[in-house]
């Protein structure tokens, strides 16, 4: 049984697309907007090709679009300047706004869920111990790559790239990030891969 006439999709894609157009008006900066929202860009396209040959999940949709709210949002602002990062800081006294550290844990926590979709359903690896080891890979290799993405507009543009990787002065920045995602892929298997397991088998993916 297949997720047929699910209008959840549709439904995030508006909603998606509205949060996208709201973030596009007046943001600190349209570099840095357009940096920060192009894997929106990027998925989107994908998603919609994909949707009827290969649909996914309601919670991994769910998880897509909360990441890409985050990303929108951050866009919006620049993750460094997000208000709800703000009012985070001066609540628990930190010196910086760690927006940016949620931004990366979600960078790992729905990207492991989507790994882990992907490979079960086309049963490149069962579960278990191995399923582990490569979803984290996978959501590690992407952070790195985000990571020398970053690093690649430093080199390009120095204005750009102080908007866009949002350190704040914070030398372990990159180091964060990582941890950060490494943290989320590891939370995202503990707490949602049962429930992930369900959804698979009530869309008939998996036996």
């Amino acid at each position: 049984m297949e997720w047929a006439g699910n209008r959840l999709p549709l439904a995030l894609l508006l909603a998606g697309l509205g949060v996208l157009g709201l973030s596009a008006i007046a943001p600190h900066d349209y570099p840095t907007w357009f940096l920060e929202v192009l894997p929106v860009l990027i998925a989107l396209p994908l998603l919609l090709a994909t949707g009827k040959s290969f649909p996914l999940t309601p919670l991994l949709y769910w998880l897509i679009f909360l990441h890409a709210v985050l990303l929108m949002v951050g866009g919006h602002y620049t993750y460094a300047r997000v208000p709800a990062g703000f009012w985070v800081q001066d609540w628990f006294g930190w010196e910086r706004n760690h927006y940016d550290r949620l931004g990366h844990f979600m960078q790992g926590f729905g990207p492991a869920i989507l790994a882990r979709e992907i490979l079960l359903r086309k049963a490149v690896v069962k579960r278990g111990a191995w399923l582990v080891v490569f979803i984290v890979s996978i959501t590690l290799a992407f952070s790195a790559f985000y990571e020398l993405i970053e690093w690649w507009v430093a080199l390009l543009s120095e204005e750009a790239a102080e908007s866009f990787l949002g350190t704040q002065g914070d030398v372990w920045d990159t180091q964060w990030d990582m941890f950060m995602c490494l943290v989320g892929s590891v939370s995202a298997l503990l707490l949602l891969g049962w429930w992930h397991d369900r959804q698979l088998r009530v869309g008939g993916y998996l036996r």
